[in-house]
């Protein structure tokens, strides 16, 4: 038996607020599989409703979120307050105001030059000339303030067009996310329709059509465990790309029973700092234990056991980022949590995803070629102790977290939402959610 985690995560942020960083956990453990036999578990039709309703509420939010930010571009932002907008129109009457100013000092000019042509005495063309000089400087210096004022006048505007194309491109953010969010309810409705079909299919031949085959018991609901934790060590705040981070998960079983199953889940995700562009592509986490010490990428789908854990013990896994050279300077995270199964069926995990937060810099930001750490000779061959991966029964001393939610059925995997990320696409909205869907996975092994 198995636990799969899917997140399904929205963003919401005020415009001016710094990018969020969520994910989906991806999953890894030891390849050893796991002893427990299994049964088949379906969602029931009103797990199935609760799916529909959520994935309705995701996107009623995503149609308000798109209309908002298409108001806010073509009203508020081309309102005479918005700041942009008033840097523009302040600019542009300076720089009629200056071309005016011109236009009069070169009149002036020519008016000096024919008082001096029609001035009869030597007194009179001193006088004239004295004059013509004065307005050919002052001619000068308003066409100088008036090319400053015209350069003004076009920073201003430029800045306003740059304002509306970034809030065009969250735009195009928030319509995907839309989208997304569509596909999903119509998945949900299908996933509903199809299991009512279902029910009403096994009533007529006598059979359970809600809970699954005739005669099977229901499985029971995963629990909330917060004294199960996951705890990332060793992470530094922040990160240089062309360098590796060596660091550690410990999962620590604070409760009074042994756990017969233990699954840890981690995943690092991050964005840049410019215009919310993904850079997982740059960022290579691995795993090892003192069971299993070769170096090994992530599984990003779900996860077999750690084995059994006994009460107050825990158990550590080493971790490898490898960040690429290229990565541009951004923010990352990495998130971890822990779920459990025994034997008799019973399971749960810690309700709650934890994050470690981490500046991205750039290689030239941290003084050029920066070198990485030497990973391949050093940790390859390295002695891995308990900090390394091995089991510990020494007792810990553990908090029992924080935070409510459970690991409740969520419906079937289509109706589930993907594993993946909401990419800062609702930074519009003025606030944020983000909500983490546990869903209990059993499957028969030959």
């Amino acid at each position: 038996m198995k636990i799969r985690r899917v997140l399904a995560t929205a963003v919401a942020a005020a415009v001016i607020s710094p990018v969020a960083l969520l994910s989906a956990a991806p999953a890894f453990a030891d390849e050893k599989p796991a002893t427990q036999q299994t049964q088949k578990a379906k969602p029931t039709i009103e797990e199935l409703e609760q799916a529909v309703e959520r994935a309705q509420k995701e996107y009623d939010a995503a149609v308000v979120a798109v209309n908002d930010a298409i108001t806010f571009l073509t009203e508020d932002m081309e309102a005479d307050t918005y700041p942009t907008k008033a840097a523009v129109i302040e600019a542009e009457a300076a720089a009629a105001a200056a071309a005016q100013a011109k236009t009069e000092a070169d009149q002036a000019v020519v008016d000096a030059r024919a008082e001096l042509e029609a001035a009869a005495t030597d007194e009179d063309r001193a006088a004239a000339q004295t004059a013509l000089d004065e307005a050919e400087k002052a001619a000068k210096e308003a066409a100088d303030a008036k090319t400053a004022a015209d350069a003004k006048a076009t920073e201003a505007s430029t800045a306003h067009d740059d304002a509306r194309v970034a809030q065009a491109r969250k735009i195009g953010l928030l319509q995907k996310a839309k989208k997304e969010a569509k596909a999903k309810l119509t998945d949900a409705e299908k996933a509903l329709a199809d299991a009512k079909a279902a029910a009403e299919e096994g009533e007529e031949n006598g059979e359970d059509g809600e809970d699954g085959e005739a005669g099977e018991e229901p499985a029971a609901d995963c629990v909330p465990e917060p004294g199960l934790t996951a705890v990332v060590t060793g992470l530094p705040d922040k990160v240089v790309g062309g360098t590796t981070e060596i660091f550690s998960l410990r999962v620590t079983n604070g409760t009074g029973e042994t756990m017969d199953a233990v699954y840890p889940y981690v995943g690092v995700h991050a964005f840049d700092v410019k215009g919310l562009k993904e850079l997982d592509s740059y960022l290579d986490l691995e795993w090892s234990t003192a069971a299993n010490p070769t170096w090994r990428d992530a599984d990003l789908i779900d996860a077999t056991s750690l084995g059994s854990l006994k009460a107050k013990a825990s158990v550590d896994v080493k971790l490898r980022l490898k960040v690429d050279p290229d990565i541009p300077a951004g923010q990352g995270a990495a998130f971890v949590t822990a779920d459990y199964v025994n034997e008799d069926g019973s399971c749960g995990g810690y309700p709650d995803l934890d994050h470690h937060e981490f500046q991205i810099l750039a290689k030239s930001d941290n003084g050029g070629d920066t070198p990485g750490k030497d990973d391949d000779t050093k940790d390859e061959s390295g002695d891995h102790t308990t900090e390394q991966g091995g089991a510990s029964t020494t007792p810990v001393n553990t908090s029992g977290g924080s935070g409510g939610g459970s690991l409740a059925h969520t419906g079937s995997g289509d109706a589930l939402p993907k594993i993946g990320l909401a990419g800062g696409a609702a930074l519009v909205l003025g606030a944020g959610a983000v909500l983490v869907a546990r869903r209990r996975r059993t499957a028969t092994e030959s």
